[in-house]
């Protein structure tokens, strides 16, 4: 069997990640945007970082994230886009309806879905209300 050898210059796209040792040297933490910045002195969440600083940014209406189904019968691809504002209003939502059943920071929540909007709203709903969350 023959081994073929590549390089990074040998590929289309050059790879985002070709010097390990270079980059670990070169790292500091220091470096690191803070991706809680606005959220207060030490406070920090999850669905903040990923949705909401984007959502009320210039990153709005950028699409966050991106559903591909089939259709019908006819094997049609269907798509849903749902920018970074229309997330952050449906986690938000969902946040709120948790907090109306007094369901706390810290409390469990499970979740049991397919792969559609609803199942990634819901955890990052419950990831901003603070809670800990196992899709089943």
């Amino acid at each position: 069997m023959a081994v073929i050898h590549k390089a990074p210059a040998d590929s289309a796209v050059l790879p985002n990640f070709t010097d390990y040792d270079g980059t670990r040297a070169r790292f500091d933490w220091s470096d690191i945007p803070d991706l809680c910045d606005g959220m207060g002195a030490g406070l920090c969440n999850i669905a903040y970082a990923a949705v909401d600083r984007h959502a009320q940014g210039p990153r709005a209406g950028t699409t966050a994230l991106r559903f591909v189904r089939r259709a019908n019968q006819d094997g049609a691809i269907a798509t849903r886009d749902l920018n970074y504002a229309e997330l952050g209003r449906l986690t938000g939502r969902f946040t709120n309806a948790l907090r109306a059943l007094r369901i706390n920071k810290g409390d469990r929540i499970f979740t049991l879905m397919g792969r559609i909007p609803e199942l990634y709203i819901s955890v990052l709903g419950a990831l901003r209300n603070g809670n800990v969350v196992s899709p089943l």
